[in-house]
Order: C-alpha cells, then structure tokens, then sequence
C-alpha cells in the first residue's frame, strides 16, 4: 500500500497537526507501508527529506484566536506530475482547506480519506460552509478526531468514525531526560504553547500571581513564543511577578524534556480545543494536569479522575484553586501522574494506526 498525506497546514511551525501526521506516517512505515507527505510551502529556506513533498504556498492567517492557514497552488500541473509518478492507493486529507486540498481531491484517482482536526466554534465563518462540502466532496470516508468534530460531518453519507489523536510513548514517558538547571527546592509549573489567544497563557499568569502570594516555592516555566508575548510581559512587569521564565520556542520531541521537568502541566486554553494531545502528552510523562474545561478537554476527561482538574473557561479563580490543591499535597500530585500514565496507554500511536487502516478497508 502506498498512502499520500496531504496537510492543509505547513511544516514551517509546530503543531499538533503536523506531529499527528509525522508519528502516524512514523507507525505506517514500521509496517512497510510507503508514505509521502504534501503540505504547502510557507517559507522559501524550508527543507526536508523526500518523503516530504512541498506543494504551492500557504500564506499565514489570524483567525479564531490563533495563526493558520490559506494554502493554494497556482501551477496545478505540478498535482498531476506527482499523482501520476507517485501513483497512491489512499490519499488521506488532513483538515480540508480550499483552494489546496480541494486542487488535490479534484484530481485524485485513490480512495480519499479525510480527518478533521479543527473545532470550527472558533472560527464561525468556515462553520456554515461544511454542509456544504462534505455534501459535495468526492471522499470515501471522514475521521474526526472527538465526538464534537463528527457532529459538523451529519450530512456526510459515506462512512464516518471516531478515531482519537495518538501519542508517542517512546517519547513521552517519565524516563524522558530532564533540564537540571530547571530543578531546584521550587516545584516547576508548564506551558507550552503559541503564545495567543486561544492558548490562554495570560490567564495562566494571572492565576499564578494568586499562586505566589500563597507559595513563594513555586516558578512557571513557559515553553513556546507567539504574538501576545508582549502583552504578557507588561502584565508580569505591573505586578511585579517573579520565577516566571520564558524559555522559547521548543521543536519537536524536545518538548519531552519539559513535561519530565515540570511538577504540575496547565493548559488554559479557554476555547477551541478538539481534543487535548498536550495534556496526553503530560500525563504520559507521568505529570498531574490541570486546565480550562474547553469541550476538547472536557470531552476527553470526562467520567474520570483528570475532569475534577478542568476549571471553568477564563475563571481564573479556580483555575488557581485548583493548581494550589496539586501544589499543597504531595500525595495527589503522585496519584494523579501514575493514574495519568495508565489513562494515556489507550492512546498509543499502535493501536490508533491499527484503528486508521482498518478504517480504510471499510471505506
């Protein structure tokens, strides 16, 4: 079998997207499939290996609270070229951004996949023009990756599922290297993420100044850069915070490193999640999570022991509340990271790949 994954993102940044793509098309690879990768170029020093095939242009956005995407390629001919010397059995869309995946689709003669990533209630404009799509899109089957995603595919006819992201447990696990000069007698707390509205780090600041008149053996460890940072950085310097230390922007597996330094990983991310990979990510590190009940989130811990750490979205109150009980007791923080790594086994990238290319037999 030979799979094209086509992304309706660039590689130029970090994402979510882009790393469900890599550790999905890692997996395929163990198993002998052949797979290539399109996504659209974003910036001319872009390189990368030949099982990464770089197809027109995606020129950045700032919609729903974050940076995204409108890719296009102007020279369509170059669509035939590859489709017809690569000649794939399945080309699997990942999210689905017109003009550049429908230039794909429109030529493609493989069966044609397509996984939804994107909670759309952030961005209200595209929202309206789904019924459309999915009504008139020659695909062959949708996967969303939470419950809440498949609702926006109702009038899509062919076959539909479920399937969750996936994670790396070679990579995000507590035998995961450590920042030593991170660890001292202060227990660390995380954020990673752009640093935008829709990742919610200044509400994460405001709470930590409540943390800080409580507990001065606390610093907040900051992994990502974005647009906002200014505006957090006037925040920090009119209240005087201390301990918070930005470290950057952190690429790929590093990421790893962070989550097995910090004590406690919060994602307050007040709106637009889908899903929750970041917080996987942490509770297979073995770290207590705490964060904003977004419906992602909320959907994804729902029923379990993590839901009690869901704040109400932007009130900064309990999401303090909530920190401070991890912070105050030893014992919880321990529980809730070994419960974590048990919870994020039923996310492996194994057993989603298995669920994925079942899907493709049925489709």
């Amino acid at each position: 079998m030979k799979v094209c994954f086509v992304s309706s993102h660039t590689f130029f940044n970090p994402g979510g997207i882009k790393n469900h793509i890599l550790e999905l098309a890692e997996e395929y690879k163990k198993r002998g499939i052949e797979v290539k990768i399109i996504a659209p170029r974003r910036s001319s020093s872009e390189n990368y290996d030949n099982d990464i095939i770089l197809l027109g242009k995606s020129i950045p956005v700032y919609t729903g609270g974050n940076q995204g995407d409108l890719p296009y390629i102007s020279n369509t001919k170059e669509i035939d070229e590859i489709l017809e010397r690569e000649k794939f059995d399945v080309i699997h869309f990942h999210n689905f951004i017109p003009p550049f995946a429908l230039q794909i689709l429109n030529r493609s003669k493989a069966k044609n996949i397509l996984t939804f990533h994107s909670n759309v209630e952030a961005i209200p404009f595209i929202k309206p023009l789904i019924p459309f799509f999915t009504k008139n899109l020659k695909l062959n089957g949708v996967i969303a990756v939470a419950p809440m995603i498949m609702e926006y595919f109702k009038h899509f006819n062919g076959k539909k599922e479920v399937i969750p992201n996936g994670i790396n447990l070679n990579v995000f696990n507590p035998n995961a290297k450590k920042h030593e000069e991170y660890i001292d007698d202060r227990l660390n707390l995380l954020f990673v993420g752009r640093i935008e509205e829709r990742k919610g780090l200044l509400y994460l600041i405001k709470a930590y100044k409540i943390i800080k008149e409580k507990h001065n053996n606390v610093k907040l460890l900051v992994v990502g850069e974005g647009p906002l940072k200014q505006e957090c950085d006037e925040y920090i310097k009119e209240n005087n915070l201390k301990d918070i230390i930005f470290v950057g922007k952190v690429i790929g597996k590093e990421v790893a490193e962070y989550f097995n330094t910090c004590d406690i990983y919060i994602s307050p991310a007040p709106f637009g999640e889908s899903f929750g990979i970041v917080l996987l990510e942490a509770m297979a590190s073995g770290k207590p999570v705490v964060g904003f009940a977004n419906l992602g989130y909320y959907l994804l811990l729902k029923g379990s022991k993590g839901e009690e750490f869901l704040a109400k979205p932007k009130n900064i109150e309990e999401l303090s509340e909530k920190i401070l009980k991890l912070i105050e007791d030893d014992n919880l923080r321990k529980e809730m990271g070994e419960w974590g790594i048990e919870y994020s086994k039923n996310y492996s990238w194994e057993k989603i790949a298995d669920r994925v290319l079942d899907f493709y037999k049925k489709s």
